[in-house]
């Protein structure tokens, strides 16, 4: 059986990818959390993964490192990772390829933290056009292929790599245009969302450099997590 490593629930939006399309899809997996440690990560994280980072997906004595690779590695072997039809299949792997290398004002601006509410301070143009990019490509799937995923009727992949955005328009009040608006209310509707955003505000963990992000990016107003 596969292992999926992760880290905390909270913060880890490259974990929550992987994680949420095999839930998704029932591609059976053990779970195996390590939470992030303040400072370096490697020496934590290289007995399981090569580069010293997570998510990691280990299958017997072969590991698969980042998020993307894993997903490739899952579509070889799992129906439904991509869309059948080619047309689809190339949107959402366009789209997923532009989400891992791209929305950097998103990732600094609004860090994952799936338990917060937050007043975001200003937009940085930077921000706003991130943001407009992205209802701008979610509109683009959802009118091309009917929805109510990205590339169609089917959840895959794409809408796996788009689902930390959902956490962070919650978290800190982000909205979008058109069709594309009601899209991350969509996502966070799955159950394997709802299951993962349950065990993140379970968690007892507080790492200081993640919540240093969130105290940086606006006011805190609500912090629903247990107590650390």
């Amino acid at each position: 059986m596969y292992t999926l490593h992760i880290a905390n629930k909270n913060y880890s939006s490259w974990s929550l990818r992987p994680w949420l399309l095999m839930r998704m899809l029932k591609i059976p997996f053990e779970e195996h959390q390590a939470p992030f440690p303040t400072g370096p990560s490697f020496e934590l994280y290289r007995p399981f993964s090569p580069s010293g980072r997570v998510p990691c997906l280990t299958d017997g004595d072969w590991a698969v490192w980042d998020s993307l690779a894993i997903m490739e590695y899952l579509a070889e072997r799992h129906p439904g990772v991509w869309p059948v039809d080619p047309k689809a299949r190339a949107f959402a792997r366009s789209a997923a390829a532009e989400m891992h290398s791209s929305f950097t004002a998103l990732r600094n601006d609004c860090p994952m933290s799936c338990a917060v509410r937050v007043e975001p301070k200003p937009k940085s143009d930077a921000l706003k056009f991130d943001l407009f990019r992205l209802g701008d490509l979610w509109n683009d799937g959802l009118k091309r292929f009917g929805g109510p995923f990205l590339a169609g009727e089917d959840f895959t992949a794409v809408d796996a790599f788009f689902a930390p955005v959902a956490f962070r328009a919650q978290s800190y009040g982000l909205s979008f245009g058109g069709a594309a608006g009601a899209y991350p209310a969509r996502l966070l509707g799955l159950d394997p969302m709802r299951e993962w955003y349950a065990s993140a505000i379970a968690e007892p963990w507080r790492e200081e450099n993640h919540e240093a992000e969130v105290a940086a990016a606006g006011t805190l107003i609500e912090d629903l997590r247990s107590p650390a």
